[in-house]
């Protein structure tokens, strides 16, 4: 069947303008703006290989803000997430990199403020009391300290970028309860470590939709996947290097990180 040259012509048109609709642009012109990726080892993807030459601050090429970046080209990319940060080590040395015409910018903070470190290693290395006391510690320090230094760490944020998407990751529960686990920490332990999680994703939500932001809640994101569970485990146990225990690997960056943030920014 021939079609008139007309009915071709006017057929043309609407493709090109479809195409043009749904995004079949060049790779160049569907870049993204500015990205900030801002935190601690979290952030930095401790825990996941392949750092590079970043040094201490552990940069993993497995981490999500590095899998976002390499998904969706933005205009700029400033990675100054970094292993050990606490909220003080974002404001002096990374929320510079947050300028006005960033478009998005990722954080995780809190847990090296809270001390969360200390109760790992408390908890691997005395009893069943003294693991519950540091956690309990801990909680305390995020219900009423970790609040006003979050708002110190968000506040430069908004001032600096008024216009951008700020996505703030939260921590994973690192142990699942009643799992399958039949050597290491016990129970009392785990939950004890879980709690501290919750205690730390009640505040940092709490401020983060305060300052408006997007909060990814990695309880949920990592749920099925953490360490004593029955299916792939996205955290770290006990490893060597030591620094990288109790960190997503690159499976948890990937799956419990990543794919969150693309679906929302």
């Amino acid at each position: 069947m021939r079609f008139p040259r007309s009915v071709l012509r006017s057929t043309l048109v609407a493709a090109v303008a479809a195409a043009t609709v749904i995004g079949l642009a060049s790779p160049a012109s569907a870049a993204a703006g500015k990205y900030v990726a801002l935190g601690d080892s979290y952030s930095s993807g401790t825990g996941a290989g392949s750092y590079g030459n970043s040094g201490s601050c552990m940069r993993s090429a497995n981490s999500y803000p590095q899998l976002w970046a390499n998904a969706n080209a933005p205009s700029t990319f400033s990675f100054v997430a970094c292993s050990g940060a606490v909220t003080s080590d974002v404001l002096n040395n990374q929320v510079s990199a947050v300028t006005s015409n960033t478009a998005l910018v990722t954080i995780s903070i809190g847990g090296n403020d809270a001390g969360f470190a200390d109760v790992m290693v408390a908890c691997n290395t005395s009893s069943d009391s003294t693991c519950v006391n540091r956690n309990n510690q801990a909680q305390d320090f995020a219900r009423t300290t970790l609040p006003g230094r979050l708002n110190n760490v968000y506040t430069q944020i908004r001032n600096r970028a008024p216009n951008a998407r700020v996505v703030v990751l939260g921590y994973p529960h690192i142990y699942h309860l009643n799992g399958s686990c039949w050597v290491g920490l016990s129970e009392t332990k785990r939950a004890a470590i879980n709690r501290s999680s919750d205690v730390l994703a009640s505040v940092i939500s709490g401020r983060a939709a305060a300052y408006g932001f997007t909060y990814i809640d990695a309880r949920n994101t990592f749920d099925g996947h953490e360490i004593c569970a029955s299916g792939s485990r996205w955290i770290n146990s006990v490893t060597w290097p030591v620094v990288e225990s109790y960190h997503p690997n690159a499976a948890g960056q990937r799956g419990g990180y990543y794919n969150a943030l693309e679906s929302v920014a």
